[in-house]
């Protein structure tokens, strides 16, 4: 598993993307009212997304790691990782599971989920016995107290009391999977519409609409790109 986990935390980033194509496979639908997958799958990448922006505005991890390799300075165990060793990648499977959900196909909802389950779990695998190897009982400490995956409430509210949320940093780190997470949304958005004129055929004359939504998110992803680029956007 850690070697697995090793392999997919070096390419993942291009081998995610692809995952997602199979949104064309031909497939069963989950709900017979697409409307529904759609509310429910977008609502749930949105929860996912904001669990991403609320572990990075409060307290920060790299997850980069260095030349694509698990990499750590220091074991962080604040913010929301003292509530979950892994909020970002709940973040992420939440994103991923939930356009599966919204694309309304059966098949494609299940690829993906347990696909990115076992991505996660592998690559969370090789970033554990990395942090073992590198801070032995310091870890094993934070591994007793802190679920793996299920996020412990407890004393949530207070945690947020005690750190200032960063805006500057969410935009920063977030800008390029928020466009990706966004862009993926309103092609699901077009697909559902398009393929069931039955239902949505007055609003096929609107998807228009939805390239001009793309061109104002392309313009601003381009805009922070600048601004992050010529250091007149840091993280202070």
């Amino acid at each position: 598993m850690v070697a697995i986990g090793n392999f997919l935390f070096h390419y993942r980033n291009g081998l995610l993307p692809i995952l997602f194509l199979g949104i064309l496979i031909p497939s069963p639908p989950l709900f017979q009212n697409p409307t529904i997958a759609l509310i429910l799958g977008l609502g749930i990448a949105l929860a996912g997304q904001m669990i991403r922006c609320g572990t990075i505005g409060f307290v920060y991890i790299i997850r980069g790691g260095q030349n694509r390799r698990v990499h750590a300075e220091n074991l962080v165990t604040e913010g929301i990782f003292a509530h979950c060793r892994n909020p970002m990648y709940v973040g992420n499977i939440a994103v991923a599971s939930g356009m599966g959900l919204a694309s309304n196909s059966l098949i494609f909802f299940v690829f993906i989920s347990v696909v990115i389950i076992f991505i996660y779990e592998t690559i969370v695998r090789a970033e554990e016995n990395f942090l073992r190897n590198k801070f032995g009982s310091e870890f094993d400490e934070y591994a007793k107290r802190v679920h793996r995956w299920i996020p412990n409430f407890s004393g949530f509210l207070e945690t947020l009391k005690k750190h200032t949320f960063k805006w500057k940093r969410v935009v920063i780190k977030e800008y390029n999977s928020t466009f990706t997470g966004v862009t993926l949304g309103l092609l699901i958005i077009a697909k559902v519409i398009y393929d069931h004129p039955e239902r949505y055929g007055p609003l096929q004359e609107y998807l228009p609409v939805l390239g001009g939504c793309f061109v104002l998110l392309l313009v601003s992803y381009l805009i922070v790109r600048y601004l992050k680029k010529s250091q007149r956007l840091v993280d202070n």
